[in-house]
C-alpha cells in the first residue's frame, strides 16, 4: 500500500502561505510589489490593527480583465515569465505568480479590478483561498486588493504575530523602502485611518530621500554614482561622523528591490574601515544597477536576498564608490550643521509626516584653530563644509 500522496490544494496553498506570507508587512510587500508591475502611479495603502485586520492596497494600475481576475488567484499563475530562459531575465519585483493565492488562502479576500479601457470592472471574493462569489462591478480603473482576517484559519500562525506597534513599524519599513526605490510613484500610508507617510510622485531621488530621511540627515550624506563592468552604484553615503548603532538605516536595492547581501553590507565596512568606529553603522541609501543574469533573485521565499554570480568584484563596486564619494567631500569627515545646509538643500516636493529619527551629530562640523604664535597673526580658518551639489541623479533602472 502505497503511503506516499499527493498533498490536497488547499493543504499545499498553506504550506506555501507560510513561506511568503510571514507577517501583515508580507502581505503589504506583495500587494505593492503587484501594485508597482501594473505601472501605477499612486498607490494608497490603509491598514487596521497593524494589518491583523485589515490590509487594502489600492493602485490606478494597468488592471486586469474579468478572465485575469480569476486566473491570478491559481497557483503559479503569472504575467511576468513564458520560458525557463526568463528566469535568468528578471525584470520585475515579483515573477513567480505565489503571492495572491498564498495571502488569500489564509485570509478573507476581496480583488476588485478594471482596465482603463473597459466599462466595468469585475469583484472576486474568497475565503480560505475557496472562491465564493464572481461579478462585474463598478469601480475606478486599476485595482484594489483587501485582505481582512489575516491567519483566520491559522490560530497557530495568528498567535506568533507581534504587537499591532510592531506589526505596524515593519509595516512601515516595508513601504518606505519602495517608496526609495520609486520616487516617480506617489504613496499614502494609513494606520487605523491615521496617515504616518504621504510623498508625492515625480521627484528625483535626493528629493524623495529628503521626504522620508529628513532634510538634515540627507545633507549629512554624499552622492554616490560610480560605475565599472557594467555595474553601476548610486544613490548616497553619510559623512564618517553621522553613524547609528544599527545596520537598519543602510539600505541597499539591487535592480530597483531592496535586499540585503552579505557581501554588499561587508563592503561598506571595508570602505568606512577606520573612518567610523567599532560597532557603529554609516546610513547609506544605495542602488546597484547590473544585468539582470548576473544575479540570481530567486534564493528567498520572500525574495529578501539575492545572489551574485561574481560577490567578490560587486563588493568591489560598492566599496570604490562610497569611498570615491567620501574622497570628494568638501572638507572629509566634517558633517555640515543643519543651519548652514539647509538653505542650500532641495526642498521635499510635499510635507513630510512620517517622523524620522533625528541624525547622530557626534561628528559634527568644529571649526577654528587654537594656536598661534606670539607675534604671528592667527591661520585663516578653512570655510565650512557644504552639502553635496544639486546635481540631479537619474534613479537607476528597474
Amino acid at each position: 500500500m502505497s503511503i506516499i500522496r499527493i498533498l490536497p490544494e488547499d493543504v499545499s496553498n498553506r504550506i506555501a502561505a507560510g513561506e511568503v506570507v510571514e507577517r501583515p508587512a508580507s502581505v503589504v510587500k506583495e500587494l505593492v510589489e503587484n501594485a508597482l508591475d501594473a505601472g501605477t502611479t499612486r498607490l494608497t495603502i490603509q491598514v487596521d490593527r497593524g494589518g491583523r485586520s485589515l490590509v487594502r492596497v489600492i493602485d490606478n494600475g494597468c488592471g486586469m480583465d474579468a478572465e485575469d481576475a480569476l486566473m491570478c488567484l491559481e497557483a503559479h499563475a503569472t504575467s511576468k515569465i513564458r520560458e525557463r530562459t526568463d528566469i535568468g531575465d528578471i525584470r520585475t519585483l515579483g515573477f513567480r505568480g505565489e503571492a495572491l493565492p498564498s495571502i488569500a488562502s489564509v485570509t478573507r479576500f476581496q480583488l476588485r479590478t478594471r482596465p482603463h479601457d473597459a466599462d466595468e470592472g469585475t469583484e472576486v471574493n474568497a475565503t480560505g483561498g475557496v472562491i465564493q462569489n464572481v461579478g462585474p462591478t463598478g469601480c475606478a480603473p486599476g485595482t484594489t486588493v483587501q485582505v481582512r482576517d489575516l491567519f483566520f484559519n491559522l490560530p497557530a500562525r495568528k498567535k506568533f504575530l507581534r504587537s499591532i506597534a510592531t506589526e505596524e513599524s515593519h509595516i512601515q519599513e516595508i513601504v518606505q523602502l519602495l517608496a526609495f526605490a520609486h520616487p516617480e510613484v506617489s504613496f499614502d500610508l494609513s494606520f487605523d485611518d491615521r496617515t504616518v507617510l504621504s510623498v508625492q510622485g515625480g521627484s528625483d531621488l535626493r528629493t524623495r530621500a529628503a521626504m522620508l530621511l529628513g532634510r538634515e540627515t540627507v545633507a549629512a550624506m554624499v552622492p554616490v554614482d560610480h560605475t565599472d563592468d557594467h555595474i553601476q552604484v548610486t544613490g548616497f553615503a553619510a559623512r564618517p561622523g553621522l553613524t547609528r548603532s544599527t545596520r537598519r538605516d543602510q539600505r541597499t536595492f539591487v535592480n530597483g528591490r531592496p535586499v540585503t547581501a552579505g557581501g554588499i553590507h561587508f563592503a561598506i565596512r571595508d570602505a568606512y574601515h577606520s573612518m567610523v568606529m567599532k560597532g557603529r553603522y554609516p546610513p547609506v541609501l544605495l542602488f546597484i544597477t547590473l544585468p539582470p543574469d548576473r544575479v540570481d533573485i530567486n534564493v528567498h521565499p520572500a525574495k529578501r536576498e539575492v545572489r551574485f554570480r561574481e560577490h567578490r568584484q560587486v563588493g568591489e563596486v560598492v566599496g570604490a564608490g562610497i569611498r570615491q564619494a567620501l574622497r570628494g567631500m568638501p572638507q572629509p569627515g566634517i558633517v555640515p550643521s543643519p543651519e548652514a545646509a539647509q538653505p542650500q538643500m532641495m526642498p521635499p516636493a510635499a510635507p513630510v509626516i512620517l517622523p524620522s529619527a533625528a541624525p547622530d551629530m557626534a561628528g559634527a562640523a568644529q571649526t577654528g584653530s587654537t594656536s598661534a604664535g606670539p607675534r604671528r597673526p592667527p591661520a585663516p580658518q578653512a570655510p565650512a563644509g557644504g552639502p553635496p551639489g544639486r546635481k540631479a541623479h537619474a534613479r537607476p533602472p528597474i
